[in-house]
């Protein structure tokens, strides 16, 4: 039996053509509540971005798992967070001091960057996502920070930041951009957390996701559920496809699977 799903934002509930999410969707997951299934958000987005672009307001979680499982927290507390190891940051910071190139911080409550390029401002429009304002990133090294985003395409970010990270690991999100977070994160690791503190069994969880830093959390739940336009790799990581996001995939996969 179900009683807990946990939901990617960017391309499972929300399209990346309309910006916003279907009304079969909000249909399903009120059904779903009113079955008493816990809903949970997995995000790699920072709850400012999710807040900024209304995402998804009008639907209801329990939870979130914010900045691909770095930062998770209900309406109550904060339930878990994995902040980057600060010589990861250093030695970051002393590159981008040495050979700049753009790179975005996020900590709990604040996103910022050092400069904005080209390569930035098509990677944050292809996600809708506002420009971060530009400050003195050497901050970072002082607080906590949760998760980092080089704006580089894939032969650049061997080298910059790659080469010099030693306890924190890269996915990537888009054609000039990725993801860098501790390497023990994960959307995984904020679901592991999320199911203890509701004392929920991993034999009763479902995932639905549609890029590469959700294959973790896809192979990991009881039932994951790959969209119709994930990539190949995600796709081979589910336990089903369902159709895409445009296509009523969630409530497809959902009366599928007789959940509602």
């Amino acid at each position: 039996m179900v009683r807990a799903i946990f939901f990617d934002i960017d391309g499972t509930l929300v399209s990346g053509k309309s910006k916003t999410y279907t009304e079969s969707t909000k249909l399903a997951l009120e059904k779903l509540r009113k079955k008493g299934i816990h809903l949970f958000v997995a995000t790699g987005r920072h709850v400012l971005e999710i807040e900024e672009e209304r995402l998804i307001d009008g639907l209801y979680f329990d939870g979130y798992i914010t900045l691909n499982g770095q930062y998770c927290f209900n309406e109550k507390e904060i339930i878990y967070h994995n902040e980057i190891n600060k010589e990861d940051i250093k030695n970051i910071i002393k590159q981008i001091d040495s050979h700049p190139y753009p790179c975005m911080f996020l900590e709990k409550d604040r996103m910022y960057i050092n400069m904005i390029n080209q390569e930035v401002i098509e990677a944050q429009k292809a996600i809708h996502s506002s420009l971060p304002p530009v400050m003195d990133i050497h901050r970072a090294l002082e607080n906590p920070v949760y998760q980092i985003v080089p704006y580089v395409d894939s032969v650049k970010a061997k080298t910059f930041p790659l080469s010099v990270l030693k306890y924190s690991k890269a996915t990537r999100w888009n054609a000039l951009a990725i993801d860098i977070i501790p390497e023990s994160g994960s959307k995984k690791e904020g679901i592991k957390s999320i199911l203890e503190y509701y004392q929920i069994p991993l034999e009763s969880t479902m995932a639905f996701g549609d890029g590469e830093n959700d294959i973790e959390m896809l192979e990991f739940v009881a039932l994951g559920v790959a969209m119709g336009n994930a990539g190949e790799k995600v796709k081979k990581a589910a336990d089903y496809i369902t159709d895409d996001v445009d296509n009523d995939g969630i409530i497809r996969a959902l009366e599928h699977f007789h959940l509602i």
